[in-house]
């Protein structure tokens, strides 16, 4: 073969590989995801080097640096793909802080948070909240929460419980009880009990469907193949909860959700229980925001949350989503368009979207 008709080929190769896009994109979001090589210079690189993008038919990619290292190229010495990126040492500072947080009685100030990483306080803040998608403030509150959830299942009592949490006055945690706990402390401790959940289980063209409602809206929402095994997820979620069948009316509001999932345009208006940490709220948030017929991909939410690098906490989020199409996780798709995992199977996140595209 001809070296011009390799050099095509290779270019081709290149060109047609969707790592190309990254790299000539200078994406930091894909440092990590692999590393390229280009045999003219013999050093390879990471995606987001800042150096001018190679001739395609010049250019291989690899898995890992080791990978490029056997192959023969040398590590750039300007992006130094062999060295921890910037996010990645981000990602450890920040880890530090996160873990100072959750060991202090009471919450370190943003100054002491940053003297470690040598940043200023204002550099650090926005570092923190682009890693973990919240602020400092924020993760120490969602620490505390889940401490007074830990404590309220073993304190004898609810006072104890809180102070042990570390909050300092209990009027402080009741002013935030019900969003923390989605019920009063007490019911909380003792499992949800005395706390009704009324729900009905249906079907709909999807499947089966399960649709809950507390005294503040309804607050769960799931599909599957089994009914059974439907009402066993919602008792695990309240397990000492009195859980009732719903009435004539109950099914009169089963009926809303599956005339929604039948017919997206019709809407849903219900009162919704949402209950879920600080970052999941502003998740579910933005997935409301999304139109139906419309789709956001998982960095692209990311972004409008205002914490671009929080990608997988976002499919997290999405993943622990209990709200199917109330909070519509389905709309969210990878990078490509292409659909992922969905928590009640893709096969259901297809269908609802061709739905709300024919509307």
């Amino acid at each position: 073969m001809k070296a011009s008709e390799k050099n095509i080929r290779r270019a081709a190769a290149t060109l047609n590989d969707p790592r190309w896009i990254a790299v000539q994109a200078h994406d930091a979001s894909a440092d990590g995801a692999f590393y390229y090589s280009v045999r003219t210079t013999g050093v390879y690189c990471r995606p987001s080097c800042a150096a001018r993008p190679a001739r395609p038919e010049n250019v291989a990619f690899h898995a890992n640096a080791a990978e490029a290292e056997r192959a023969g190229f040398r590590p750039c010495k300007r992006c130094r793909p062999d060295q921890p990126s910037l996010g990645e040492q981000h990602a450890m500072l920040v880890t530090v802080a996160c873990r100072s947080i959750e060991s202090a009685e009471t919450l370190p100030t943003l100054e002491q948070l940053a003297k470690p990483s040598g940043l200023s306080p204002f550099h650090f803040h926005r570092i923190f909240k682009a890693v973990t998608g919240l602020t400092p403030k924020q993760y120490a509150q969602a620490q505390r929460a889940r401490r007074v959830r830990r404590e309220l299942g073993r304190s004898d009592s609810v006072t104890t419980a809180i102070f042990d949490a570390g909050y300092n006055a209990s009027s402080r945690f009741y002013e935030t009880a019900d969003q923390v706990l989605g019920m009063t402390p007490s019911s909380y401790r003792a499992g949800g009990i005395d706390h009704d959940i009324r729900f009905a289980v249906g079907e709909c063209s999807l499947g089966a469907i399960l649709v809950a409602q507390s005294v503040r809206g309804v607050c769960a929402i799931l599909l599957g193949d089994d009914p059974d095994a439907l009402a066993r997820d919602l008792q695990d979620r309240f397990p000492k909860a009195n859980l009732i069948g719903g009435d004539h009316a109950f099914e009169q509001l089963v009926a809303q959700v599956v005339g929604f999932v039948e017919v997206p345009a019709i809407g849903l208006q219900l009162p919704l229980d949402v209950r879920g940490t600080a970052f999941q709220q502003r998740v579910w948030q933005a997935l409301r925001e999304i139109p139906a017929g419309s789709t956001a991909s998982y960095s692209e939410v990311a972004a409008r949350i205002g914490s671009p690098r929080a990608v997988r906490a976002v499919a997290q989020a999405c993943a622990a989503n209990a709200l199917a199409v109330a909070i519509p996780c389905h709309r969210v798709v990878r990078n490509d368009g292409g659909l992922s995992g969905y928590r009640w199977g893709v096969e259901r996140k297809r269908a609802l979207l061709e739905r709300e595209a024919a509307r």
